[in-house]
């Protein structure tokens, strides 16, 4: 009883991420269109619509509904340790057949659709054990065309941070209009290839607006985000002040002989919802 209850939260958290944007998101977008006049300010009104739109009619935000991406903090106390993995699993079917959800995955030899959108790997589970007896999931779909402007470089170490804020202000630039802007950046450095690139997609579960606490870093995720805004690419590529919403950096101890650097890129539509999960069974989703 307890593993059915628990699959109806995870679909709910899933309708959440796919249908309601994050409400620091949506400020950060209104604040955006007051900078903005012309074309910018129509994308941005036209945005802001869209998600009107979707939470009305109970719809997802864009046609592209992702991968279905998920984040779990899970207490190794907790009673439902063994099946949470397949709670996400039969949630995720459930979920494309009733929001719906678009057939996001595809075998890369065969190329076969797979309607469920489950497969190898799929949906994409990132664990993180911790003390307690509870467990946090953070739904995360994540859509092609931003995934697609997503980077990793090995800077040399002695490139250090001016050869970081190089590949970064560089790689945005040449994107463009393809990560469907204004967008939020995700940047992991140090650590293996491997470990940069989750970094930065996990630095992307930050709310717009809340800065790293080292202050150094800090002062580097608004350095970041105020060059990129020079570059007048604006939303949806068309020109405008607004071209990110925030840049968000998470770092990891290097090798002495590189210096990874993961920059992974969400467009507009930044969708993310939680889950609690207590040990008595009980669950919230906001």
């Amino acid at each position: 009883m307890k593993k059915k209850e628990l699959i109806k939260g995870v679909v709910q958290l899933i309708k959440k991420a796919e249908i309601e944007l994050p409400e620091d998101v949506t400020n950060a977008l209104k604040t955006a269109l007051k900078k903005e006049k012309g074309i910018a300010k129509i994308q941005l009104e036209n945005i802001l619509r869209n998600i009107k739109v979707a939470k009305n009619k109970k719809r997802p935000l864009c046609q592209d509904t992702g991968i279905q991406t998920f984040f779990i903090k899970c207490g190794k106390n907790s009673p439902y340790v063994e099946i949470i993995e397949d709670v996400i699993t039969q949630a995720v079917i459930i979920a494309t057949r009733e929001i719906p959800l678009r057939p996001n995955t595809i075998d890369p030899f065969s190329n076969k659709y797979l309607d469920d959108n489950i497969g190898d790997y799929i949906p994409a589970i990132t664990w993180d054990f911790i003390e307690g007896d509870y467990i946090e999931i953070t739904a995360f779909p994540k859509g092609g065309g931003s995934e697609n402007m997503s980077k990793l470089v090995m800077l040399k170490p002695g490139q250090g941070i001016e050869g970081i804020k190089d590949f970064v202000v560089n790689e945005i630039i040449k994107a463009g209009g393809n990560p469907c802007p204004p967008t939020v950046i995700g940047i992991g450095i140090g650590g293996g290839a491997d470990l940069a690139m989750k970094l930065g997609k996990t630095a992307l579960l930050r709310p717009i607006g809340v800065h790293h606490k080292d202050k150094n870093i800090a002062k580097l995720e608004e350095y970041l985000k105020k060059e990129i805004n020079k570059s007048g690419i604006g939303p949806m590529g068309l020109g405008g002040k607004t071209t990110v919403l925030d840049v968000h950096i998470e770092k990891a101890s290097r090798h002495p002989a590189s210096l990874p650097v993961g920059l992974v890129v969400q467009c507009w539509a930044d969708r993310r919802a939680k889950m609690i999960i207590n040990s008595n069974g009980e669950w919230e989703v906001f």
